[in-house]
């Protein structure tokens, strides 16, 4: 049909493939939203093997009591840059890559709002995360926690030049992300589709939306508490140098002024991903939609109220503890919304068991766990007796692993063809899954256990006693088997990028526009879309009389002219 779009084989991007030296130039150069979002979840794999590398050393030493393995100061350096990766250059970029990946093929626009400033934002972050790891070389990694409590950061405790580089470091990453934020923001609100009003964005667009808000709000205070700590150890300030006149506890109230937005932050993309599987893996629509997006938006406003969560045992008096242990209480409301949503979804759904869906499924039995031990430190007098030790661990990991991860997970399943072009051997991924879940709770759910016996963390070694050596080496049991599957996962990806079947366009029978699209997407997303009359636009062409007109699910009667991003709609009398 004329003026209907169709790629010809040299517009299709190379999918997850960078094999040639045209095709890394080509990737390294690229604004277009897909290269640069699969150019993120590099940047995460990479960081995730460094990190995760740190992990597995710290576990080697905390297999036994008394163990020499690793010196207190290396240690000391690894379980900050263990932190420090994981949140900031393992599953914030991975958040990102999806993000900007999805994002315009879900909302029908073919790219970004600003595309150089989304090849900015990756470019940046990755500097700024090379920067950060620099500093082993340099004479020393920053060794103050990921979080770099005063006066540990100060230079008369920490001297090396470890400190600076996590300022400089995490400075250049808060920049790209807050940019690739903005960015999402303006092409969220400008280039829908027609027809996609706000009250029939997918839930991920949404989820999307408010997490990108949150960033822009969240980061501030982070890139400022950097600033001044810069200034104190190179210009000799005393922001928050206690014997100049400075208050160490300033440092505190801005870092996690940005620290529990940043949980959620990390929790709301993955959020819409499951909503997005539940629905699809369940053949029925997403249960409560207005309450699943309300509670988005109530978690983000309140999530910029809870921050004193972490800070129960610096005295700041009653007053102050009660109102923050109510609003610590409160915000776990709308996250329990989402939890019963979701039920409700499979609730006499015909549930596929994909290895997606049982990503999602243990996410529900994960993060309930920790929130729930979450819930229990907005209890001042429990949070008195356990806080620094091994239950916030188990609390911080059942979150953002858990939570983000498990959620990160399921959305790699679900949309990896779309991505690739290639389909994943569904028996490889649940041996991954099994592989994955089983070292997961092997190595966390003990620490609850450590933690409540009074096994303070941060620390590099322990005596023999209250059974901590058996529980430890359990845990690095299971950490090891949590890399061996991470690895196995790699396998999985790499060979269902070379040998694995090739994926049509839709091949769950999905509700959403990416799906309309050739898999992997042409270098132009869309030249023609189906009106979009309700939340499962796909569903609806798919539905419709004329559907033995459509030509790969495509509908060329009623796909009228569409600019490169948004465009309106007229009827085509074809």
């Amino acid at each position: 049909m004329e003026g209907t779009y169709i790629p010809e084989p040299e517009e299709e991007l190379p999918g997850l493939n960078v094999s040639n030296s045209q095709g890394l130039l080509q990737w390294i150069s690229s604004v277009d939203h897909k290269q640069i979002g699969i150019l993120y979840l590099f940047l995460a794999v990479l960081f995730l093997l460094l990190g995760g590398a740190a992990a597995l050393l710290m576990r080697i030493q905390l297999a036994l009591p008394g163990s020499t393995f690793l010196s207190p100061e290396m240690y000391n350096q690894l379980f900050t840059m263990h932190g420090t990766t994981m949140i900031f250059l393992v599953l914030t970029p991975a958040i990102l890559g999806f993000s900007v990946y999805i994002i315009p093929l879900m909302i029908g626009a073919n790219d970004l709002a600003f595309p150089r400033m989304n090849a900015f934002g990756l470019w940046i972050t990755f500097f700024g995360g090379l920067l950060l790891y620099f500093s082993f070389l340099a004479g020393g990694a920053p060794d103050a926690g990921w979080f770099n409590y005063a006066p540990l950061n100060q230079r008369q405790y920490s001297p090396g030049p470890g400190i600076d580089y996590y300022c400089a470091g995490l400075l250049l990453v808060g920049a790209g992300t807050v940019g690739t934020s903005i960015n999402l923001v303006v092409t969220i609100i400008y280039f829908r589709v027609e027809g996609m009003t706000l009250g029939k964005m997918p839930v991920f667009v949404w989820m999307v939306l408010i997490n990108s808000c949150l960033v822009v709000g969240a980061f501030p205070p982070l890139n400022a508490a950097l600033s001044m700590l810069l200034l104190d150890r190179q210009l000799q300030s005393h922001f928050f140098n206690l014997m100049g006149g400075g208050s160490p506890i300033v440092w505190q109230h801005l870092f996690w002024s940005f620290g529990h937005p940043e949980v959620y932050i990390l929790i709301l993309p993955p959020f819409g991903m499951l909503s997005e599987v539940f629905q699809v893996y369940s053949r029925k629509p997403i249960f409560g939609y207005g309450f699943v997006v309300g509670s988005g938006i109530a978690i983000a406003l309140l999530a910029f109220g809870v921050w004193v969560h972490h800070m129960f045992v610096t005295g700041l008096g009653n007053t102050v503890y009660n109102f923050f242990a109510a609003s610590s209480m409160l915000i776990g409301v709308p996250t329990g919304i989402k939890i019963f949503n979701w039920i409700g979804t499979m609730w006499g759904g015909s549930l596929r068991f994909t290895t997606s869906m049982l990503f999602a499924i243990a996410f529900l039995v994960e993060f309930t766990i920790g929130g729930l031990s979450g819930v229990a430190f907005a209890v001042v007098p429990v949070d008195w007796q356990l806080t620094d030790s091994y239950f916030v661990v188990a609390h911080l990991h059942y979150v953002f692993v858990g939570g983000s991860l498990f959620g990160i997970l399921a959305g790699l399943f679900y949309w990896f063809p779309k991505m690739s072009g290639h389909m994943i051997s569904e028996k490889l991924g649940k041996w991954f899954f099994w592989l994955f879940t089983i070292g997961f709770n092997l190595t966390f759910f003990v620490h609850h256990i450590l933690g409540i016996k009074g096994m303070p963390r941060r620390v590099y070694t322990y005596p023999d006693i209250s059974g901590y050596s058996l529980l430890n080496l359990t845990s690095t049991i299971g950490a090891f088997l949590m890399g061996f599957s991470v690895l196995f996962l790699l396998y999985i990806l790499r060979k269902s990028v070379k040998t694995g079947e090739k994926a049509p366009n839709d091949p769950w029978d999905a509700y959403t526009l990416e799906w309309i699209t050739s898999s992997p997407p042409a270098l132009k997303n869309f030249d023609r879309l189906p009106p979009v009359y309700s939340l499962r636009p796909l569903r609806d062409l798919k539905q419709s009389s004329q559907l033995q007109n459509h030509t790969d699910g495509i509908n060329t009667n009623i796909l009228p002219s569409k600019s490169d991003r948004g465009g309106s709609f007229e009827k085509n009398d074809n």
